[in-house]
């Protein structure tokens, strides 16, 4: 047993820790959890603790379904929010078959996978997320549109609900060990934006599930609830995940090279230009809900069209503006991304895109200088902006034919996430809205 092994054995009696919850995340990007007591701790550690894959959404079929939950003791950490007396621990899962081999099927290896290709090639992807979400004064119910907690808008001074919420959100998350950049008040009723500091792709990952669960912990205890839906209001504008990434080779920012255009590196160019040639198959898993599509053709500052541009944010891809002196800084953005994805196949992806425009030295198309949401079809079309995916479905239709996907997410999870998608579109096409009963009700 490893030092790390030891360290959380010694912290279990040293905190009083009476339960141990092994986090692993399905395929779609759900939290799954089991609680485990302290005394079977080291024999997880060695041998995992058995589970019903074939019970976990995209895992395994019925007659491959053993499988072992290993956790990560990197991972550990106490949940703050269980209050006084006995102490509860978190760890993060690794997946395995029984006979040790990992699971093709567990998010997090489809991640480690990808990591591991871009190492081989020198490289470590570090990420940077910005997300947003909504709270509502209480659970919502169904049918019925949710109530904001309040009427303030971007970077508004708010005196109670947003303010204390997100006082003692970061108050836990820093305990948990998660770094927080900045918070404030977004533009939409009820919407906030907190920044996670950058941290390696993985452990990103891991601090957006953590993330998003501390959140709705807090809004709980709050009476008010936190709902990631992308676009929960048609006037009101979506929640994103805008996204910072830069590559490094040790300790040296691969995407920074003095002097030229921007500050921003061969490298950094050919990472933009496989992101942008791959934009539209790794919609489906950047923006994987049906009603992520109605954030990206809603405006709002969401990308509506595959293009990068310089502190432009009406780009799919921005570069930010470059500090003097602060070349590890220099990054790209992007903002198609939004906060109800399942991080670790987005971030898989994502780095594969990239990686392959490094590999193909793909060659980065001329700069989006206007504001592209009021430029004409016209315009547009002269300077040969192709659209995002409209829909759900056209997002599937695409990523049916994509190779990088098939090779980043592998043959099971690539099988079963379309299967799911599928099923999710053909559910919504078959519902009938509030849109065509008060359109048509009336009149037909």
């Amino acid at each position: 047993m490893g030092k790390q092994e030891d360290y959380v054995l010694r912290a279990l009696e040293e905190r009083d820790v009476r339960f141990v919850r092994l986090w692993f995340t399905d395929v779609l990007g759900f939290l799954k959890s089991v609680a485990v007591a302290p005394a079977e701790l080291e024999g997880a550690f060695s041998e995992g603790i058995g589970f019903d894959g074939s019970a976990i959404e995209g895992f395994a079929r019925v007659t491959e379904a053993d499988m072992l939950a290993r956790p990560d003791p990197a991972t550990f950490q106490i949940l703050p929010w269980r209050g006084e007396g006995p102490a509860t621990a978190r760890m993060f899962c690794d997946i395995t078959m029984p006979d040790g081999s990992p699971s093709y099927a567990d998010p997090r290896f489809v991640l480690k996978r990808a990591l591991d290709r871009a190492a081989e090639k020198g490289f470590t992807f570090y990420t940077h997320p910005e997300i947003e979400f909504y709270l509502f004064k209480g659970v919502p119910e169904s049918g019925a549109e949710p109530v904001p907690v309040d009427r303030s808008g971007y970077f508004d001074h708010t005196a109670q609900s947003g303010s204390d919420f997100r006082r003692e959100a970061i108050t836990m998350l820093e305990a948990m060990g998660i770094s927080v950049e900045f918070s404030h008040h977004e533009g939409g009723p009820g919407q906030q934006e907190i920044d996670l500091r950058y941290a390696d792709a993985l452990s990103t990952a891991d601090n957006i599930m953590t993330f998003r669960t501390v959140v709705r912990e807090v809004a709980l205890s709050q009476g008010i609830w936190a709902s990631f839906m992308p676009k929960p209001f048609t006037e009101h504008p979506g929640s994103g995940m805008h996204t910072h990434l830069s590559l490094f080779e040790g300790d040296r920012n691969a995407f920074f090279e003095a002097g030229a255009e921007y500050q921003l590196s061969k490298v950094g160019r050919h990472f933009i230009a496989g992101i942008l040639h791959h934009a539209a198959e790794i919609s489906c898993v950047t923006n994987q809900w049906v009603n992520s599509y109605k954030r990206l053709i809603g405006g709002g500052e969401a990308p509506s069209y595959i293009c990068w541009g310089h502190n432009n944010r009406s780009a799919m891809v921005r570069v930010p503006m470059y500090k003097p002196n602060k070349g590890q800084a220099t990054r790209i953005e992007l903002r198609t991304i939004d906060a109800a994805c399942n991080p670790y196949l987005a971030f898989a992806v994502i780095l594969a895109a990239g990686m392959s425009g490094l590999e193909q030295e793909l060659e980065l198309p001329r700069d989006a200088e206007d504001n592209v949401w009021e430029l004409s079809p016209r315009e547009r079309k002269a300077l040969g902006l192709e659209q995002l995916p409209k829909s759900l479905y056209d997002a599937i239709r695409i990523a049916e034919e994509s190779d990088l996907l098939a090779e980043t997410l592998g043959e099971h999870v690539y099988e079963f996430f379309l299967r799911n998608k599928r099923a999710e579109w053909e559910e919504y096409r078959c519902q009938v809205s509030a849109f065509e009963r008060d359109r048509m009700l009336p009149v037909v």
